[in-house]
């Protein structure tokens, strides 16, 4: 078995949702009622902490059979999950599951924020971080193909 490590940093992905929250607010309709309303704001952390650490709980179940290690604590300002792969997994798709991770987070996030602010949204925001999610599997298990003995120079 072969491991490698994920990062998602949490400051990234609040900035992620913060653009996310404050566009789909002033896209919502002219008032700046409905923007303040829907657009993440620094006095909302606390609702945040816990939706990340829901995300990262959910992370951490599907990749369950997977996991060495992890650490998610709000004042780590990161993810980080250490992985045990097949010996054939493709180590080039590292990035594109971290990249898909970091997608997951934010989409959960927005959409847990979207249950309290804009529950019209919110539904499609969880469904799209359950597709992330399951993309993040289907990435883990593809293997390489085998290449036989023989053909290696």
């Amino acid at each position: 078995m072969e491991t490698i490590i994920i990062n998602i940093y949490r400051g990234g992905v609040m900035e992620e949702v913060a653009k996310a929250t404050d566009y789909t607010g002033s896209k919502m309709d002219e008032s700046s009622e409905t923007r303040d309303r829907i657009a993440m704001t620094d006095d909302d952390m606390e609702n945040l902490n816990r939706f990340w650490e829901e995300a990262a709980n959910a992370a951490n179940d599907r990749l369950k059979t997977m996991i060495v290690d992890f650490t998610s604590a709000w004042q780590t300002q990161r993810y980080q999950v250490t992985l045990e792969v097949s010996k054939s997994f493709d180590k080039t798709l590292t990035p594109t599951v971290e990249s898909s991770l970091r997608s997951f987070f934010i989409l959960s996030i927005v959409g847990k924020w979207f249950q309290f602010t804009n529950k019209k949204e919110a539904s499609s925001y969880l469904a799209e971080a359950a597709e992330m999610l399951e993309d993040v599997m289907r990435k883990l298990y593809t293997r390489r193909r085998p290449t036989s003995p023989r053909n290696k120079s």
